[in-house]
């Protein structure tokens, strides 16, 4: 398959982040590595520096038939790291559409003679099922394959992610918690307070991105209120997280875009018995 286009590339980035339920801006060209963002989560704010290139078939007969490999093309050595936030090394498979996250810690220097990086394009197909998926290779180096929607789980602990990828345990809690599975708390106070932190965010993103792709969906991508078709919508819980009677399912949910959304958090608007967005009624202040 052939490189994808830069544009293309950037799209796959901005869509896997919008699945993960965070919005994004790219700072940078759209040609050349690092790719750079600002990505906002909730009241988190980041930069985010992505080296990336189209996974590909690994190349001649030699090779095995489910090696996929990136060529670190265009760039020198040493990899620029972001001195302000996160920076990933990442390939992507434009037919499954998912991501490999590769140990920047292990390519920052590399070869240029030889510069690409391979993982089995079965891992990939793994994440298509599980959300995570976890390879060990020859060089001792954790790779990981990653679902869309889990783009932002990845971006904020890859590090992690790499390093506890060989521990067993970890990866059953990291792939049950990005599949929504239920973990006991028993389960949780086994791990260090690190991983504990960790399973917890994977399955809070998780919960969020499934909980948005259902209720845009429902919505048709369409705000509630001004019926406008925009890629800055976002999905809102009518009874509020945290309250009693509400859950992540659709009849709890409505489409509204930024500006809506915060309003209607904040109860400057609300929906009345028939369903129908109103202004609240504030006392007036003297």
């Amino acid at each position: 398959m052939p490189a994808l286009t830069a544009p293309q590339i950037v799209k796959a980035i901005i869509n896997a982040l919008d699945e993960s339920n965070a919005s994004s801006i790219l700072l940078s060209t759209m040609q050349g590595n690092p790719r750079r963002f600002v990505v906002q989560h909730g009241s988190n704010t980041f930069e985010l520096w992505i080296y990336i290139w189209t996974l590909t078939h690994g190349g001649g007969a030699a090779r095995p038939q489910d090696e996929y490999r990136i060529q670190l093309t265009g760039v020198q050595a040493p990899l620029e790291l972001n001195p302000r936030g996160h920076t990933l090394l990442l390939g992507y498979e434009p037919t499954i559409q998912c991501f490999a996250g590769f140990d920047l810690s292990k390519h920052k220097f590399f070869s240029t003679r030889s510069p690409s990086i391979q993982i089995p394009i079965t891992t990939l197909h793994d994440a298509l099922q599980y959300g995570f998926s976890f390879t060990t290779k020859g060089n001792d180096e954790i790779a990981i394959g990653i679902r869309p929607d889990q783009f932002l789980a990845y971006c904020l602990n890859a590090e992690v992610f790499h390093r506890e990828g060989a521990n067993a345990q970890m990866v059953d809690l990291l792939t049950r918690a990005s599949s929504m599975e239920t973990i006991s708390q028993i389960e949780v106070e086994e791990v260090t307070p690190e991983r504990e932190r960790i399973i917890r965010e994977v399955s809070k993103i998780a919960r969020d991105s499934s909980f948005r792709r259902k209720v845009i969906h429902a919505y048709d991508r369409r705000c509630a209120v001004t019926r406008i078709q925009l890629r800055l919508i976002e999905a809102a819980h009518i009874l509020p997280v945290g309250a009693e009677g509400s859950t992540d399912l659709v009849t709890n949910g409505i489409c509204l875009s930024p500006t809506y959304h915060r309003a209607f958090d904040r109860a400057l608007i609300y929906l009345d018995e028939s369903m129908k967005m109103q202004l609240s009624v504030c006392p007036r202040i003297t």
